[in-house]
């Protein structure tokens, strides 16, 4: 039995992953800002923390009572934080991007140094973070999520480096379009659809549980010398020529 946190607990993929971390057997808690959400998974979790992801105390108590609750060590984080904000530049307020940048990534940076500060007390661990085809390939109107989850890949590589001999294993999963509630903007209008899974080569969007499985296996049973790495759930989009 292992001990887990997500962070940014309440999105789709993120209620998935807690579901099976759950049913494996593990103790998780989770950070989120809807508890609305967590509402059929909160007797099974051991602990909700509601707030701000970029709190340093809120992330910090979450990540200290994770290792408590799993009597010394924290196995793994998942940082699952995003937005959706899809404006070219000049429809852009910089109040607008900088927003997307908070959300995204400087969130992602205060969960990589809290979590891996106790890491490294603790015998080391897991983290897994969430970025877009977007943050490795140029995409219309993209401009704010590709500098946001840009920075979070390569964020990641050097974490990696850096803990490498310490026992903490960084990796991200950057899904193509996927069936959720953030990207219903897209995948609502039929025509938007089509248009979009008219650019990934295999002709389709994720499943919401491909994506959180994903995750998953990284936290969990994914060689110990994987790390730095980018798993591209896109259809190719990324890869392959369409």
């Amino acid at each position: 039995m292992g001990s887990y946190l997500v962070v940014g607990g309440s999105s789709d993929i993120a209620l998935l992953l807690c579901r099976k971390l759950i049913d494996d057997g593990h103790r998780v808690s989770v950070l989120a800002r809807d508890q609305r959400r967590l509402s059929e998974l909160r007797a099974d979790l051991d602990k909700v923390f509601i707030g701000d992801a970029n709190n340093e105390d809120l992330v910090r108590e979450a990540v200290l009572f994770s290792i408590e609750n799993g009597e010394g060590r924290l196995d793994g984080v998942a940082h699952m934080v995003g937005s959706f904000a899809v404006r070219p530049p000049h429809a852009m307020s910089v109040d607008s991007f900088e927003d997307v940048i908070r959300t995204n990534l400087t969130s992602a940076f205060v969960t990589l140094s809290i979590a891996c500060k106790q890491m490294l007390r603790n015998g080391g661990g897991r983290v897994v973070f969430t970025s877009s085809v977007a943050g490795s390939l140029g995409l219309v109107n993209h401009e704010a999520v590709s500098a946001a989850k840009g920075g979070v890949e390569s964020m990641a590589r050097s974490a990696a480096a850096t803990y490498a001999r310490r026992g903490i294993r960084v990796n991200v999963v950057a899904p193509g379009l996927t069936d959720t509630r953030l990207s219903a903007p897209i995948t609502t209008p039929d025509a938007s659809k089509r248009a979009a899974v008219g650019m990934i080569p295999l002709r389709r969007i994720n499943l919401p549980q491909e994506v959180s499985d994903t995750i998953h296996w990284l936290l969990t049973s994914a060689p110990d010398n994987i790390t730095g790495q980018v798993l591209h759930l896109d259809g190719g989009m990324s890869k392959v020529k369409n």
